[in-house]
């Protein structure tokens, strides 16, 4: 059976088809439309209906985008492309191609790929982490995508800093959710670079504070290191709850090598162990692990079922 994934984003909708064995075999992108659902509905068909044709073979749908799935409604919410907020996408876009579509959080779609056939492939418990501009979370079971009956699984971000100090961590953290000092306030990219003004009135990018800490500005240094100590109470939390076989790091982020040398060691002396032993990997897909995994939800979700057409 052959898969088709999409990855809904702010500005272009991605498209990918994998084979049975994970091999894409076709790949499109536009740009997401802005003039309404109605505009978004029918991009989507478009590009279904062209695979259709250049395939003639049958293929399941699964959607990954960056809002959430209210499991009393079944409606899109806290979407960026806020067109969708309210909206029962998975049955409408049933309704239009005459078949299932699966949905699923774009973190969710990341961990999915990546405990399938991504750096987690062969682990037990995958846990999937996106830091980028916010940092979400995905966790797979089995290759199985975990969905709790809140919808809000692997979303660790909104946990608050563990162990949070002001004299080490600063002043109180406002987050958009409504709670204060969120983790992801704290080690999101814009997190990262906003906090770095706020202590220094200095902006760079994560990747210029990278960049300074390593040509040796002190200021940066620190930064770095709070950086590193923050994300490692907030791993090691974690790990201490759910002991995955491997976590996976994707986002910007995730493209720093130090942090694969220096986050393990950092994280140890808040484990429930002597020793870290669970490996820190960086993405095997990169980009394109959120439509690889919404190819995949169909047969990874629970209660999933093939269609034919």
């Amino acid at each position: 059976m052959l898969r088709l994934g999409f990855d809904i984003g702010g500005t272009k909708i991605e498209a990918q088809l994998l084979d049975s064995q994970g091999v894409s075999l076709r790949r499109k992108r536009i740009p997401t439309p802005t003039t309404g659902y109605g505009d978004f509905l029918m991009a989507i068909t478009g590009l279904v209906e062209e695979m259709r044709r250049e395939l003639d073979r049958p293929f399941t749908i699964g959607v990954g985008l960056p809002g959430a799935i209210d499991p009393q409604t079944g409606r899109i919410k806290n979407a960026n492309c806020l067109f969708l907020n309210g909206q029962d996408l998975k049955a409408d876009l049933a309704r239009v191609l005459g078949q299932p579509v699966w949905l699923a959080n774009d973190a969710d779609c990341f961990a999915l790929s990546e405990a399938v056939d991504g750096a987690g492939e062969g682990g037990r418990v995958v846990f999937g982490i996106i830091l980028g501009t916010g940092c979400g979370g995905g966790l797979v079971v089995n290759r199985q995508l975990m969905v709790g009956p809140n919808a809000i699984t692997g979303e660790w971000g909104h946990n608050p800093l563990p162990s949070y100090d002001p004299d080490q961590d600063g002043p109180t953290q406002p987050c958009y959710c409504g709670r204060h000092n969120c983790i992801e306030r704290f080690v999101s990219g814009t997190g990262f670079a906003g906090r770095f003004v706020e202590r220094y009135g200095r902006s760079l990018s994560p990747l210029g504070i990278i960049t300074a800490a390593a040509e040796g500005d002190l200021e940066a240094r620190v930064h770095y290191e709070h950086f590193i100590q923050a994300l490692a109470r907030s791993v090691a939390s974690l790990i201490n709850v759910l002991d995955p076989d491997v976590i996976v790091l994707g986002g910007g982020l995730s493209n720093i090598g130090s942090l694969y040398r220096d986050l393990p060691v950092a994280l140890t002396p808040f484990l429930f162990s002597d020793r870290c032993l669970t490996p820190i990997v960086p993405a095997r897909y990169g980009d394109s692990s959120g439509v690889r995994g919404a190819a995949w939800l169909p047969s990874c979700v629970e209660g999933a079922t093939t269609w034919t057409i």
